[in-house]
């Protein structure tokens, strides 16, 4: 075990999970860490939008606290800032490229970056948009942790310039997610907010084989989706579904279907935590393909690729019971014992344990 360590977040938010699958990474990670006798606090944005929608407005694991302007907070935390063994700032934090100027200028002991979005950085990055990380910001990390691994963490060293990229994927809450031992309500569900890039896949894989199995029950949570879509009559809808209803929900499916963005799929290993989350439930999972799955759940013994409606189709009405619960229970396996919150929280801190002691002017001059 590492020694215990002080650290601080600035996250996109953990007290609220609507819309966004960062409080719910966020909140397994920082579990395990407390497991492990660390210290954490996460400051978060005060946004109207979370304000309205928070599930976990107090968490017993660590503290929380929201600021509503960058300099306040900065005047406010500057000495727990600069005392903590790690600054940690998040993707997609409001203000984050201010923020991050602010944070290297109060010298901290190490500065990291945490990437939850790590193919839509990039992707950003390559358009020139610096919504919240400049491209000249990011060798000024002393670790670049990213939501996405493999041939990812080359190119973040090779062509954006990252000290060190160090693979951080989500992960799942052991306590929170397992099968709740519910009938089965829906033969397919889909959980996840709307997205652009995402919806040709959900009409492909779930809404055009509802339409042609009429007898068999679908479902969509999430918010945000566009009143125009046509939903078949045997699709429900659920507008939003808090964390706590989560292991509820997949416990009820025969099947769950995990769809990946497009940034995503291009760069390859890049699992949500929707995946992790379904695994940890044992619910059989279908999924679109992208490079690096097959590596963490292997098509055909952990999971199903569909590429197509006929191979959901022929999932849903030709695949034996005995063979879809075997690969639901080799999924749960692998995830419980590679991708819990535990788990994950080891390995940030002895990545933080292991980095080289970096004077703060290396880092302004880089």
């Amino acid at each position: 075990m590492t020694r215990s360590l002080d650290i601080v977040f600035l996250g996109l938010s953990l007290s609220s999970s609507w819309g966004n699958g960062h409080a719910t990474t966020y909140r397994a990670l920082i579990k395990g860490l407390r497991q492990d006798g660390h210290r954490v606090l996460f400051l978060e944005r005060d946004v109207p939008w979370y304000a309205s929608h928070r599930d976990l407005p107090s968490p017993d694991f660590c503290e929380l606290a929201y600021y509503s302007d960058i300099g306040t907070m900065i005047e406010r935390y500057s000495e727990r800032l600069g005392k903590a063994d790690a600054v940690i700032a998040g993707s997609y934090v409001p203000d984050g490229v201010p923020l991050i100027d602010r944070l290297e200028a109060l010298e901290p002991k190490c500065l990291c970056f945490y990437d939850i979005d790590t193919p839509v950085t990039l992707a950003k990055l390559d358009r020139g948009d610096e919504e919240y990380l400049a491209l000249r910001q990011v060798s000024l990390f002393d670790a670049y942790f990213s939501f996405s691994g493999g041939r990812v963490l080359t190119r973040l060293e090779q062509k954006y310039g990252a000290r060190r990229a160090i693979a951080l994927y989500c992960s799942v809450d052991e306590d929170r997610y397992a099968n709740t031992g519910e009938s089965n309500c829906w033969d397919l569900g889909y959980l996840g907010t709307y997205s652009p890039d995402r919806q040709p896949t959900l009409e492909r894989l779930l809404l055009d084989p509802a339409r042609r199995l009429p007898s068999m029950r679908f479902v969509v949570a999430g918010p945000q989706y566009p009143d125009e879509i046509e939903w078949p009559p045997n699709v429900e809808r659920i507008e939003h579904l808090p964390p706590g209803d989560h292991a509820s929900f997949y416990s009820r499916q025969r099947f769950t279907l995990n769809v990946t963005r497009g940034d995503m799929i291009a760069a390859g290993w890049s699992p949500s935590v929707r995946l992790f989350e379904a695994a940890a439930c044992g619910t059989p999972i279908i999924s679109d393909f992208w490079r690096g799955l097959d590596e963490l759940l292997p098509d055909g013994e952990a999971l199903y690729i569909a590429r197509a409606p006929e191979d959901v189709v022929a999932l849903l009405t030709e695949l034996r019971d005995s063979d879809r619960l075997a690969a639901a229970a080799a999924a749960r396996e692998l995830v419980m014992g590679s991708h819990t919150g535990a788990a994950r929280a080891g390995e940030l801190a002895r990545a933080l344990s292991d980095l080289p002691a970096t004077p703060a002017f290396d880092r302004i001059s880089a």
